[in-house]
C-alpha cells in the first residue's frame, strides 16, 4: 500500500493533470486502487488538489517520499 502511494506521488511530480496522471498509472494500477490512494493523500494533505484538474505534492506540509530502487523502473515506464 505505502508503495502504491510513494508511486503516485512521484508520478504527480510528472504529469500534475489528475486525468494525464490516472491514464498513465493505469498500465501499473487499477483505476480503483489509483483513486482510493489519491483520496488518501489528499486526506493526509501529502497532496494537494489546485484547481479542478491539478494535483500537486504538499511539499510545504510534508517532504516527498523517497523512490525505492524497485519503483524506478515503474515510474520510468509511464
Amino acid at each position: 500500500m505505502n508503495d502504491k502511494m510513494i508511486l503516485i506521488q512521484h508520478a504527480i511530480q510528472k504529469y500534475e493533470k489528475e486525468e494525464e496522471l490516472v491514464e498513465k498509472l493505469k498500465n501499473v494500477l487499477s483505476e480503483k486502487d489509483i483513486q482510493r490512494n489519491l483520496d488518501t493523500l489528499i486526506g493526509t494533505q501529502r497532496v494537494r488538489r489546485i484547481g479542478p484538474e491539478i494535483l500537486q505534492n504538499n511539499q510545504s506540509h510534508t517532504e516527498l517520499p523517497s523512490l525505492p530502487e524497485h519503483l524506478k523502473p515503474i515510474l520510468e515506464k509511464i
